[in-house]
């Protein structure tokens, strides 16, 4: 169906963006990937520019539903944070080309991205950084915990730590004994539980 087709387009214009970014992708090399002919993507997307601010849209519109789910079913602090990292993490780790693909885009064109994120996810960490004010108030988030540094810096991380995968072992010595995607998340989770809730 033409939805599969479509959904096979974003998917694969995701990974070569992402990868070759989006001055080195080829509508002709997007087709192939596909295995459609050019006319075929051009009848779903009438320019690569259109293809672009899709795959960027689609990415983005996930979190403006998703957030104020996770928000409203998560009872308290711990299980409000807990439901958005993994959230995040599991969103980012299951294509690592999204991670890559967001990163690429804040570098290329940081104005049109700017302007989508407040578009989108404004409104939601707004909510975020308001629950952990209320969470320094009641005692159980740290009072020199700045909330929108703090949101900024964990998202970053959690983009960064999934972009850069495997190539981020090279930093360690030859010897230091390897370590996961799996396990730098785990300690990424962990640097932000234990710097926002007190002890």
């Amino acid at each position: 169906p033409t939805t599969d087709v479509r959904q096979r387009i974003l998917d694969e214009a995701t990974h070569l963006f992402a990868v070759q970014g989006f001055e080195g992708t080829s509508l002709q090399e997007l087709s192939d990937a596909v295995g459609i002919r050019k006319p075929s993507l051009l009848y779903h997307f009438n320019s690569k520019d259109t293809l672009r601010e899709a795959v960027v849209e689609g990415l983005l519109s996930h979190w403006k539903g998703e957030i104020p789910r996770l928000l409203a079913a998560a009872q308290g602090g711990h299980d409000r944070f807990s439901a958005l990292i993994e959230a995040v993490v599991e969103f980012f780790t299951s294509d690592a080309n999204r991670a890559r693909l967001v990163l690429r885009e804040i570098l290329d064109r940081p104005e049109a991205t700017e302007e989508r994120i407040r578009e989108h996810l404004s409104p939601w960490t707004s909510l975020i950084t308001e629950a952990i004010r209320l969470g320094q108030e009641s005692g159980r988030v740290k009072l020199d915990v700045d909330p929108e540094a703090y949101l900024l810096q964990v998202v970053f991380m959690a983009l960064g730590t999934v972009a850069v995968g495997d190539v981020a072992e090279a930093m360690l010595p030859a010897n230091a004994a390897a370590s996961s995607l799996e396990q730098r998340i785990a300690e990424l989770v962990r640097i932000a539980r234990d710097s926002l809730f007190v002890s």
